[in-house]
């Protein structure tokens, strides 16, 4: 199925209204629209988070389908065990398939999940695991995590005095999950809903392991107004600060390709994380941070590019 105009969605809410994440939270959205692209029977696996402790306070529960709340390491390894299960239950005839996603935000993804993720993927599994990244551990007082831009104010990578926040680069996990050899993985955005949906059904479609990396603004750390959330998603991918692609059997592809790139200071000036860079005496991080940007998408074309080449 391929989802191309709202009447494409779903009416049916997987994930229902009444949960307790912040008004205007980009992973209550990321989750929302996932789960309506699935088509079947399904089982989520959720780590501990944002999304987890605000849909699950006991003893209401926002989730429509079988869940498991787990640790923030063990996400992948879990969602592998149900995947197996349900597998051998289907073939002794004593159950059926399902559909297993597992969600976690960055700090479960890129930090630490890794390892589980890591071996999840390497084993071959077939689940989807979207990572919702919100760029810090927002449920634990928004701290940096490897997913935080540089630049980024967070409680610990503050900028204060001489400090201009977290310098290290975000970790590149799609080019982490892509060397394991999985069919697929990906890059959404919230504000691109067609797209995101169609890779979400994408890849739960795959015989195997897939992975979605979805940006999923977040009012309270990021310091936007919470009806800004959508916006904030597209001025991420129209400044190429966060490009949109799939990896598709080891094929780079972007899937959006802004016509005329918004400077990154677009971005940035909108969201009171990065407020400090504005002052005259860091022009050379902005100048930084898009020198990053650019390089990035440069090597997304050259990688583009090498796929496109005949075999």
């Amino acid at each position: 199925m391929s989802f191309t105009r709202i009447a494409d969605i779903p009416l049916q809410e997987p994930f229902g209204p009444g949960h307790r994440l912040c008004a205007g939270c980009g992973a209550g959205i990321a989750v929302r629209l996932a789960l309506k692209a699935a088509r079947g029977p399904t089982v989520a696996v959720n780590a501990t988070c944002c999304v987890e402790v605000s849909t699950t306070p006991y003893p209401y529960n926002a989730w429509g389908i079988p869940w498991v709340h787990v640790l923030f390491e063990n996400t992948a390894a879990v969602a592998s065990g149900i995947v197996e299960a349900l597998d051998k239950l289907a073939r002794e005839g004593r159950g059926q398939k399902a559909d297993v996603i597992a969600f976690a935000g960055d700090g479960g993804t890129f930090d630490i999940g890794l390892q589980a993720l890591s071996g999840a993927l390497e084993r071959g599994h077939d689940f989807l695991f979207i990572c919702y990244d919100n760029e810090a551990y927002m449920n634990t007082g928004i701290q940096r995590s490897s997913a935080t831009p540089v630049g980024a104010h967070t409680t610990t990578s503050p900028a204060a005095g001489e400090a201009l926040g977290k310098l290290e680069r975000k970790k590149d996990i799609i080019g982490i999950v892509a060397s394991h050899g999985v069919e697929y993985a990906a890059t959404a955005a919230i504000w691109l809903w067609r797209d995101y949906m169609n890779k979400v059904r994408k890849a739960i479609e795959v015989n195997g392991p897939a992975f979605i990396h979805v940006h999923a603004p977040c009012q309270l750390g990021w310091g936007f107004p919470e009806s800004e959330t959508v916006g904030i998603s597209r001025l991420a991918a129209e400044t190429r600060f966060f490009p949109v692609y799939e990896v598709d059997k080891g094929a780079y592809r972007i899937t959006y390709r802004p016509s005329r790139p918004r400077p990154v200071v677009d971005y940035l000036k909108a969201q009171a994380r990065f407020r400090h860079l504005f002052q005259p005496k860091n022009e050379h991080v902005l100048e930084w941070i898009q020198r990053i940007a650019d390089e990035n998408w440069a090597r997304l074309e050259r990688l583009e590019a090498i796929g496109k080449q005949p075999s």
